[in-house]
């Protein structure tokens, strides 16, 4: 059966939120786990055949938890995953593109294949108490979370990536 992994980082629950329901939207396709950035080990990654990689962007970078997982996986993984399918998700306070920039040049490098567009939650929180406020988001901004891993559980599952 057809892995995906999910691995994600959080630090006021809203890419939590969108982790968990992109894992729970792909567990009704195929085998999905689930995995916080500071436990996932470069042999999580061999065993999937497909992952998400999901965080916010604080100051307009991946978190520090995230790249501290890149930092330790990559030459590990370096030449053994190419071609395996990926897709990214971050939660911004505002645009996000830079998040989504580093994470697809990490993908890049490992010659990753980008299966599905990123998503972008905006949470618009600009002030110094909203952006450390715990994020509750709404069914709509979760709803492009849910999509993407159903679609992506179900092409893995029908061999499409």
């Amino acid at each position: 059966m057809s892995k995906l992994l999910i691995i994600y980082h959080s630090r006021t629950g809203g890419a939590e939120a969108m982790a968990r329901a992109a894992f729970e939207a792909a567990s009704e396709e195929c085998d999905a786990q689930l995995l916080g950035a500071g436990d996932a080990q470069p042999a999580d990654l061999l065993a999937a055949q497909g992952v998400i990689f999901c965080c916010p962007e604080n100051l307009a970078a991946i978190t520090g938890e995230m790249k501290e997982f890149f930092d330790r996986s990559y030459y590990p993984l370096l030449g053994r995953i190419e071609g395996r399918a990926y897709s990214l998700m971050v939660c911004a306070g505002s645009d996000g593109e830079n998040a989504v920039r580093q994470m697809s040049r990490i993908a890049t490098g490992l010659r990753l294949r980008q299966v599905q567009e990123p998503i972008i939650v905006n949470t618009n929180a600009q002030t110094p108490e909203a952006i450390l406020a715990p994020k509750s988001l709404s069914k709509d901004q979760l709803a492009p979370c849910r999509d993407l891993g159903a679609a992506f559980g179900a092409g893995l599952a029908m061999g499409v990536f």
